[in-house]
């Protein structure tokens, strides 16, 4: 027992979730991953109590266990457990709780360049009954930013009064929950880098998210969250945050980097929030619940940091765009001696329109290049892309953003160009061009005759994918 008392001794105070570990090996078997979510263990940490214990254990095909032989010497490690009243109120809600699991079961796959990582039904809907018990939802306008989790769904099946919206980068989850909801949950689409759509900027009373887990990740996230209140001051942001007690350094910089915002953290709720994943930080994370101060009405404006995520072309290590690849595409640009630009990735405001303009696409996560398309007026697009983007994997993608765009551009699709990784997507203005195309930064109602009552204070850079079918029809 020596090395297992070591171990403990070594986690000091925060040693309690390795005994849940140690009582959840009495109870077994158990497979490794349901060790690190059901205790909130790092995995590391995990893996240290089994090869501690490795003597005493015994294993089989549903897992592992501590032998029965051995039991009556890991009864002193059991600790006195205090009721939890919210599992108690999940538990209440069987039926609620079947409903949740089966729209989790069907949202889209977690992607990992935008570091999802799906969180259990139970935390859902944990979520929807904390939020109505500690505000009036009946009277509150309720913000998600992104939700993948489908946290909105479970909110309206608790609240039905409530006026919910969800803002994301996933088109897919967009649809979603536009088909799962009958449209009960407002949606449009953002990037949090590029800004907020103009119809929830300074509208909410409350803001949810669960976003990318680095410091510029939760600080963009939650300066966004500071815009789109109503009244800072008054409102509430909750953030779903989570690290590995072994690195207390990283939590610090997150806190850090909100109380630069100009929030105060009103409660921490510890491990509130439960994953099937993110075994790194024991499949759990906190809920922050902050409160802006005047000093945040001041801060988180402008464009956020493109590498927020721990994954993929957008995380903090990726590297950036070989200078030879953006030289071929500045030759393509100004293809007939048309005057080159090159911008930066943004469709947020309408900018000058441009002769030929040149940008680099390459950490596209999929709904780039179309926002792009609508959100930038030049003869001529130049536009660098993965090879493999979604709108270019095979004819019918291809047609398919064509005919978004058919009343601006004209496409060219140059796979393969300037090498085996890449692509570049050209768009030349056409001649009869929509109005609702080219002013896709203005109010729907205002340029548009007949427009869905839900879509009427959006711009069409903001529509979902999924909406820009019907509407450009």
């Amino acid at each position: 027992m020596t090395a297992l008392e070591d171990l403990l001794t070594a986690h000091g105070a925060g040693v309690r979730p390795l005994y849940e570990v140690i009582d959840l090996l009495r109870t077994g078997p158990r497979e490794l991953a349901d060790l690190v979510r059901l205790a909130a263990a790092p995995r590391r940490s995990v893996e240290d109590v089994l090869a501690a214990l490795e003597r005493d254990l015994e294993r089989s095909a549903a897992g592992v266990r501590i032998a029965r032989d051995a039991l009556p010497e890991y009864e002193k490690y059991r600790l006195p457990r205090l009721p939890d009243p919210l599992d108690d109120a999940v538990a209440a809600h069987s039926e609620l709780l079947a409903s949740v699991s089966g729209w989790v079961a069907g949202v889209p796959a977690p992607l990992a360049a935008l570091d999802h990582v799906q969180a259990t039904p139970e935390t859902v809907l944990r979520r929807a009954l904390w939020l109505n018990a500690r505000y009036d939802l009946r009277r509150s306008r309720l913000l998600f930013l992104g939700d993948h989790d489908l946290t909105s769904l479970a909110v309206h099946a608790v609240c039905p009064e409530a006026e919910l919206t969800v803002v994301d980068l996933d088109e897919r989850v967009l649809s979603y929950l536009d088909s799962t909801s009958s449209r009960a949950v407002a949606t449009a689409h953002a990037d949090l880098r590029v800004g907020l759509p103009p119809a929830v900027t300074g509208r909410a009373d409350l803001v949810f998210s669960d976003p990318p887990y680095t410091p510029d990740g939760m600080g963009l996230f939650a300066a966004r969250a500071v815009q789109a209140l109503r009244e800072p001051t008054e409102g509430r942001i909750l953030l779903a945050y989570g690290y590995s007690p072994r690195h207390p350094a990283l939590g610090a910089q997150v806190q850090r980097s909100l109380a630069t915002l100009g929030l105060t953290f009103e409660a921490i709720l510890p491990d509130f929030n439960r994953y099937d994943g993110a075994q790194a930080i024991g499949a759990a994370a906190d809920l922050y619940v902050c409160q802006p101060t005047a000093k945040a009405r001041k801060t988180g404006r402008g464009k956020g940091k493109s590498a927020i995520y721990t994954h993929g072309p957008q995380s903090v290590e990726a590297n950036g765009t070989k200078p030879t690849l953006l030289s071929a595409l500045r030759d393509i640009a100004s293809e007939g001696g048309l005057a080159l630009e090159t911008r930066p990735v943004d469709w947020s405001v309408s900018g000058p329109e441009g002769d030929a303009v040149a940008m680099d696409l390459t950490a596209d996560p999929g709904p780039w290049l179309l926002r792009t398309l609508l959100g930038t007026n030049a003869r001529r697009l130049a536009l660098l892309v993965p090879n493999n983007h979604p709108d270019l994997a095979d004819a019918a993608s291809q047609a398919a953003l064509t005919d978004l765009v058919t009343g601006k551009y004209r496409l060219r699709f140059l796979r393969s160009t300037p090498d085996n990784r890449h692509a570049v997507v050209t768009a030349d203005m056409v001649d009869d061009q929509s109005e609702v195309l080219t002013r896709a930064h203005a109010r729907l109602a205002n340029v548009a005759l007949d427009v869905p009552d839900d879509l009427v204070d959006l711009r069409l850079v903001d529509v979902p994918r999924h909406r820009l079918v019907e509407l450009l029809r």
